[in-house]
């Protein structure tokens, strides 16, 4: 039997499992003469007469060398991920047998697969739609429960849904206008302005919704950048460990003791906080180390998501915070006001704060109120209770489209206020679809995909 089987076929070959030694590896195959490559080497038993769906132990085997005992996975097109006879090969773990297993894969024909190319294969067969496939990376990189659950929603057609109830009403909006367009010499009317009016109305409102979900699929997907700031000797750096519950930077009385910025990751209800502890911000330091320390610290405040203003509420007085106030307002910073020490306070300080916006009293060293200062951040950074069951836009593509769709969904209302024709409001609802479709890749390009799906992993 030859072992070089026609280009035509375009069989391709990824290890699925994470490169590196463990009890078993996984290696997938995918193409129309996916299982006819496999069954050369597979000695038990014929795999072209199995049916789809099933398991085979047996033994691979080239020429006079046995590669491993493997479990063999068949799956028949179109019952696959990707449409197409699809095998997968649990073999041992060793990385070399791994490699030894595909190369022979690769002899008989197979190639390798590119980042993606299973999961584009799967969107261009129509098993799933574009932003199914997209939410198959998403889900591989799902680092908490809220990022797993909107991924998971998505994948399984949730976002889909939305968009197909969308598109089906402009549809029907536009079957609408074209059919008066078939009749525009006898001058009727099919369906009432007003009517038509309100379809669109509700399609803005929705997509209103859609675009408006992106502030906590951002967050969910990428996180919030935290920033400690404050003047030296506030608890920093004392808070950064109570909040993480374990001792990850240095704590001292030593005013400028952090000269270089820490970072963490907190899980708070499923929203991960990038904590930024810096240097302590003050004029006239001596020290040039510490001087390049705040200056970092300035540029994370100016970049950060949330600013989280640590002050001693012993030290520091009314007019001082107004001022700090005035300039985070001024330079539109999101930020959080933190009086610390609130276990060694020698006067009642929560009266004379009590007017300012966004405060919490604390004590970082014997953890007081940081319950509260959790819930605060949650509030600041996606406005109440994350609900991830409903479709969340996560994707800044998506999200792009759907800024498009908006403006021309207005441009359609607009057009019905005033009375346009119905030709030019036809071509306004086609830009609608057009959006659409970007979004689902009903309209991709070659380029576009070639994008999209190089930022998945290979054998995905």
């Amino acid at each position: 039997m030859s072992r070089y089987f026609s280009d035509k076929y375009d069989s391709i070959v990824a290890l699925s499992t994470p490169v590196g030694i463990g009890a078993i590896g996984v290696i997938r195959v995918s193409g129309e003469n996916a299982i006819t490559v496999v069954n050369s080497i597979f000695t038990s038993k014929d795999l072209r007469s199995v049916p789809s769906h099933t398991l085979h132990v047996g033994l691979l085997k080239i020429d006079f060398e046995i590669l491993d005992e493997v479990v063999v996975s068949i799956f028949k097109n179109p019952h696959s991920y990707t449409g197409e006879d699809v095998v997968e090969i649990s073999c041992h773990g060793s990385a070399f047998i791994q490699s030894r297993i595909i190369n022979v894969l690769v002899e008989l024909g197979c190639r390798l697969a590119k980042p993606g190319e299973f999961t584009q294969r799967a969107f261009l067969n129509g098993k799933l739609d574009l932003t199914q496939a997209e939410a198959v990376a998403d889900l591989i990189a799902s680092n908490t429960n809220a990022s797993r659950n909107t991924a998971m929603n998505s994948m399984r057609g949730g976002f889909k849904s939305v968009l197909s109830s969308l598109r089906e009403k402009l549809l029907f909006f536009s079957s609408m206008i074209e059919l008066e367009l078939d009749f525009s010499t006898e001058d009727v009317e099919f369906v009432d302005r007003t009517s038509l009016e309100s379809v669109i109305n509700e399609l803005i409102s929705n997509n209103y919704k859609l675009l408006n979900s992106f502030k906590l699929g951002n967050v969910i997907k990428n996180g919030v950048q935290t920033a400690i700031i404050g003047k030296p000797n506030t608890g920093k750096s004392t808070l950064l460990n109570a909040l993480l519950n374990e001792n990850r930077a240095i704590v001292s009385d030593i005013a400028g003791t952090t000269r270089d910025t820490i970072e963490e990751i907190l899980n708070i209800d499923s929203i991960l906080f990038r904590l930024i502890d810096t240097a302590g911000i003050r004029d006239n330091s001596g020290d040039i180390i510490e001087n390049l320390g705040i200056e970092k610290s300035l540029e994370k405040m100016k970049t950060a998501d949330i600013v989280l203003y640590l002050f001693d509420i012993n030290k520091t007085s009314v007019e001082e915070l107004k001022i700090v106030v005035d300039d985070f307002t001024q330079q539109g910073i999101n930020f959080l006001l933190v009086g610390n020490k609130l276990d060694i306070s020698v006067e009642n300080k929560e009266a004379a704060l009590s007017g300012f916006p966004n405060l919490v009293l604390i004590s970082a060293k014997e953890d007081q109120n940081l319950n509260e200062l959790r819930d605060k951040l949650i509030e600041l950074s996606v406005g109440g209770d994350i609900n991830t069951e409903s479709t969340v836009v996560t994707n800044i593509r998506h999200y792009e489209a759907l800024k498009e769709l908006d403006k021309s969904l207005k441009e359609v209302k607009t057009g019905l206020e005033h009375n346009v024709p119905g030709d030019l409001l036809s071509l306004d609802i086609r830009q609608c679809l057009y959006y659409l479709g970007l979004i689902t890749g009903e309209i991709t390009s070659e380029e576009q995909l070639d994008m999209i799906f190089s930022k998945f992993c290979i054998g995905k």
